[in-house]
């Protein structure tokens, strides 16, 4: 089951929550921040890399005092490489994986790349709920929930319009 909700994303019950990230899990947007400061110290210190990752890597941390359990952390730009779509729809797809290795029932996304200097809001809409019909059409049982957390109702109505469009 897909559903989209209006909500803060720091505040959302699931088993884990996705964080859009850069190269080096810093976060990509002020809203993204307020991730760090509800989940507290123990999630701060599980924000160190060795080494700069991937865009399109996704990886699991313990989210310290969030609502969820993990966050898995989607690299959607580095230093070098800017938002992009070829780099988004990466990060979708290691997300669903991780998602499906860890057994993550109900997963909390919100649209990955939008932004200034980032994708369009109908871009991003349809490329998260066209791989999560692939994901689901596939016969992967993790996760059996997803719900996109969107800022507005103006952003839930094109993602709903997008599932509207796609078999669920």
């Amino acid at each position: 089951m897909i559903r989209v909700v209006v909500d803060d994303l720091a505040f959302v019950s699931a088993d884990a929550v996705v964080r859009p990230a850069t190269a080096a899990l810093e976060p990509v947007s002020p809203s993204h921040r307020r991730l760090e400061q509800v989940g507290g110290q123990a999630f701060w210190q599980q924000l160190k890399v060795q080494q700069e990752l991937a865009v399109g890597a996704a990886v699991v941390t313990g989210a310290g005092e969030l609502a969820a359990e993990l966050v898995i952390h989607a690299v959607i730009r580095s230093i070098t490489e800017p938002v992009s779509s070829a780099g988004v729809r990466r990060a979708i797809t290691s997300v669903l994986q991780r998602a499906a290795d860890w057994q993550i029932r109900r997963l909390a996304i919100p649209p990955l790349g939008v932004g200034p200097g980032g994708l369009d809001l109908e871009d991003a809409a349809e490329m998260l709920c066209g791989a999560l019909a692939s994901h689901h059409a596939a016969g992967v049982p993790y996760p059996s929930e997803v719900d996109i957390v969107v800022e507005s109702s103006l952003e839930r109505d094109v993602f709903e319009r997008f599932l509207r469009e796609r078999p669920s």
